[in-house]
C-alpha cells in the first residue's frame, strides 16, 4: 500500500489500492511515522497506482498537507487516476495542493521553492 524514499529534503510516497475507510488509518500511521523518522520538508504523493479515494482518503491528504504547510513544508500530487483526479478536484484540494506530471518535475519545483498550486 506505500513505499517510501527521501530525495534531499523530500519524502516520496507511493501509494497502491484504494484510498478508502479500510486504509486511511494505517496510511495516516505510515506517512505521520515517516514524516517524523525523515529530514525532510515536503511529500510528494505518487497516486498512480490509487484506483479509488472516498472522503477519508481525502482527509488523509488534506491532513498531510497541513502538517507539511504549518512547518513551512508544501504537499504536492502526481499520477492521478480519473476517479481520483475527480475528487481531488470537486472537493477543491487541487486549488491548493499542486500536481505535476512526473516525480522529476515536482522534487526540481520543491527544491526550487517553486511547486504552488
Amino acid at each position: 500500500m506505500l513505499d517510501l524514499e527521501t530525495v534531499g529534503e523530500v519524502l516520496v510516497a507511493k501509494l497502491r489500492g484504494e484510498l478508502d475507510l479500510k486504509t486511511a488509518g494505517e496510511l495516516r500511521q505510515g506517512l505521520d511515522r515517516a514524516l517524523d523518522g525523515f529530514t525532510v520538508r515536503h511529500l510528494v504523493l505518487d497516486l498512480e497506482n490509487v484506483s479509488f479515494m472516498d472522503s477519508t482518503g481525502l482527509g488523509v491528504v488534506l491532513g498531510r498537507y497541513k502538517r507539511l504547510a504549518g512547518a513551512g513544508g508544501k504537499l504536492v500530487v502526481l499520477g492521478l487516476q480519473p476517479p481520483v483526479r475527480r475528487v481531488l478536484d470537486l472537493s477543491g484540494v487541487l486549488r491548493i495542493v499542486p500536481e505535476f506530471n512526473t516525480l522529476k518535475q515536482a522534487v526540481e519545483a520543491l527544491r526550487r521553492g517553486e511547486a504552488s498550486a
